[in-house]
């Protein structure tokens, strides 16, 4: 009896298990297009999910920032399982069509329940596919290159300068070093120097970011530079007030160790409003700047002051023999006597023996030499001044004397009217030139071959460098040793107030005298009321915010789209009757 009794409870499990298989198999077919509708729902949802998250790939590759590889390869196997849902959706009605009595059983009872288990299966893969796509980041900011080396050309004389500086790399008490001294005398050789050299050796620093910062400076300018160093370039960024920059950069270089190379400082540059975290506050971090001024140091907080000096006689020679070449300087036996007398007269001042000993490479005769001493030692003794007018303007000034006649100096000086480290283009400069009537010819295809004649010449002569094909642009120290010129010849006729952030126009005590002004890169809404200019030829107001503008007894309005595409040029042949 008890024997039967097992038999009939193990009899009655195995029908159960049987009947739960079977049964099991059977929800795979009767359910199959309910499971069909589930699995289609489940990839509509995963295929929005996708499309957001490729938005918001786009959007950061567009901040150039890296996708993320968890979602890349996320996306790519969102793409897979959606081609293979599409198949298996595609396959539906044939399998639906073998359903019969009401869709309980199946005229292929084998391919249903595969095809129904294969449409359950994936709805759960589709579904899990979901949850991982649940991504809190999809990018992260793509690493720069640690360092950009730039531009140089062999230095002489500024190793030991260089072994200070770079023994304060390496100090933990220098994180701030201010480079001071002259113009010309070879600050920002010195910087490039450091700059490329911490690309040649193994050093610690995450990242090495150079800016440019320039006399009348923004904030939103040094944010620019450095925003470009660790990715923020896009148009949303630069649409971001400057509070909003300063976060952006503090987030990501809190994280680095970095060396921070500004160049060509005038004064305190804010590093808080920047976004610059006080390297002494930071990981180690380097801040190194270079100024004209000791005081600029002072006020940067710079525990360490090295000052750039002029270069040793024997330095200052070895520069100029460089520069001007061995074979002139041997083809007479007198002109490498003459070249050292040159040299001294430079004072060791790098510029200036670049300046000038580029100018002596291709005078190859005594004569010329000697002529060449004479203007040289006649510019120092007649100007007599302090500071850079003594020490350095005389010196430069000895290449615009050599220039040939006035017509190519006047060119040269107009050049002044321009910004400084401004891209003067080429084909412009000719125009403005051709209608002051500084060129001699009356074809206008002669024009502006002499016109390009004369911008070779002041290349040739170290006056101008060229940027490109089409720009050419003027040294910042070559350009204040211009603007002196231009105000000893022509007193108080010659006004250039450039990337001053005027916003109306300045204080000028005889209007009346003026013959050129140069407004530039100001903030400059109106001129209305401007005192009477009876002798103005010409004005430059390129970007500017001018709506209107009154000079004398007559209204010039202009409206603009865009102020920075327009130059406003007044000459008695354009406009008679000016004032």
């Amino acid at each position: 009896m008890g024997n039967c009794l097992s038999l009939s409870i193990s009899v009655d499990q195995a029908v159960s298990r049987s009947w739960d298989c079977v049964a099991g198999k059977a929800r795979y077919i009767c359910k199959l297009e309910q499971n069909l509708q589930a699995l289609g729902a489940e990839a509509k949802r995963l295929t929005e999910q996708s499309d957001d998250v490729n938005r918001r790939v786009l959007l950061a590759k567009e901040q150039l920032m890296e996708p993320l590889k968890r979602v890349e390869g996320w996306l790519e196997r969102v793409e897979k399982e959606i081609k293979v849902v599409e198949q298996i959706i595609e396959d539906a009605p044939a399998q639906i069509n073998n359903l019969c009595l009401g869709g309980y059983f199946s005229k292929s009872c084998s391919s249903s329940y595969k095809f129904g288990k294969k449409v359950v299966q994936k709805t759960r893969d589709v579904a899990n596919l979901r949850t991982e796509g649940d991504f809190l980041d999809v990018a992260e900011r793509r690493p720069a290159a640690p360092v950009d080396v730039r531009p140089s050309e062999p230095t002489v004389g500024l190793e030991s300068i260089f072994g200070k500086v770079w023994t304060c790399l390496t100090d933990e008490g220098s994180d701030i070093i201010g480079l001071y001294g002259m113009g010309g005398v070879g600050k920002t050789t010195l910087l490039i120097q450091i700059n490329n050299e911490l690309q040649r050796r193994r050093n610690n620093f995450d990242i090495v970011i150079w800016a440019t910062v320039s006399k009348n400076h923004t904030i939103e300018k040094v944010q620019d530079e450095i925003g470009r160093k660790i990715g923020y370039s896009d148009r949303r960024w630069k649409q971001k007030s400057y509070d909003e920059k300063a976060i952006d950069i503090l987030a990501v270089l809190s994280k680095m160790k970095f060396v921070l190379l500004l160049d060509d400082i005038w004064e305190r540059v804010d590093l808080v409003k920047v976004g610059i975290p006080i390297p002494r506050q930071g990981r180690g971090s380097k801040l190194i700047f270079t100024t004209r001024s000791l005081d600029v140091c002072g006020q940067m907080e710079a525990p360490k002051k090295i000052m750039v000096d002029c270069l040793a006689p024997e330095k200052a020679w070895e520069l100029f023999q460089i520069k001007v070449g061995e074979e002139n300087l041997d083809s007479h036996p007198q002109i490498r006597g003459l070249a050292k007398e040159m040299a001294e007269e430079c004072k060791g001042l790098p510029l200036a023996l670049i300046t000038i000993g580029r100018a002596m490479s291709s005078k190859k005769t005594l004569e010329q030499w000697e002529y060449a001493r004479r203007i040289l030692r006649r510019s120092v003794a007649n100007h007599v001044l302090q500071g850079m007018r003594k020490e350095v303007y005389p010196l430069l000034k000895f290449s615009y004397d050599s220039l040939p006649d006035d017509k190519l100096k006047s060119c040269f000086l107009y050049c002044t009217l321009f910004p400084e480290e401004f891209m003067i283009r080429k084909w412009e400069l000719i125009d403005y030139w051709i209608a002051e009537g500084f060129l001699d010819e009356h074809d206008s295809i002669c024009d502006r071959n002499e016109g390009h004649n004369i911008i070779c010449t002041l290349l040739d002569s170290c006056l101008l460098e060229e940027v490109d094909v089409e720009h050419v642009k003027m040294h910042d120290v070559i350009r204040d040793m211009a603007l002196w010129i231009a105000s000893e010849i022509e007193k108080e006729k010659y006004i250039v107030e450039t990337s001053a952030q005027l916003t109306e126009a300045p204080e000028i005590e005889n209007w009346g005298m003026i013959k050129r002004l140069s407004l530039m890169n100001n903030k400059i809404q109106s001129l209305r009321g401007t005192p009477s200019c009876h002798h103005l030829q010409t004005l430059f107001l390129e970007k500017n915010y001018l709506q209107s503008m009154r000079i004398a007894n007559g209204d010039f309005k202009f409206s603009f789209l865009a102020v920075s595409q327009y130059q406003w040029y007044f000459n008695k042949r354009v406009a008679n009757g000016v004032g």
